[in-house]
């Protein structure tokens, strides 16, 4: 059986271990990677899209590296409850034009038994920035 520490029932110690090891997997920019900590079948909606299983979690990461230079990202701890966790994040990077950005968020996130997350549901906004401007280095 697949499983991904911490585990749920989540403490406040645990809960930011995840948070950790979800910013440090995204920020390797590896979709193999990040789309381990996800159950086979996980649901997102990542803005206006919607993601279903690890395959597409890994197309739809890998698009988004290829538009996305320089990716930045922290995440902040919001909320957790038993198997759920919220988070606040920011990143930012460069797009193909060589303009800067800055995205903020929020995330939800449902575990399963084994540790994987089955559901994450982002909200998420654009800023542009000047690069001057940046605070994720």
């Amino acid at each position: 059986m697949e499983q991904k520490h911490p585990l749920p029932p989540f403490t406040l110690e645990t809960a930011l271990e995840k948070i950790q090891l979800a910013e440090d997997a995204w920020s390797s920019q590896d979709p193999e990677r990040v789309s381990k900590a996800y159950t086979l079948d996980s649901e997102w909606r990542n803005r206006d899209q919607f993601v279903n299983g690890r395959e597409e979690i890994v197309k739809f990461l890998s698009s988004k590296w290829q538009k996305e230079f320089n990716y930045k990202l922290k995440k902040e701890y919001w909320a957790h409850a038993d198997n759920r966790i919220a988070v606040r994040f920011e990143y930012e990077y460069q797009n193909k034009e060589g303009n800067w950005f800055r995205a903020y968020g929020n995330e939800n996130w449902e575990f399963d038994e084994n540790g994987l997350m089955r559901k994450r549901f982002a909200s998420i906004n654009d800023l542009a920035i000047k690069e001057e401007d940046r605070k994720l280095k």
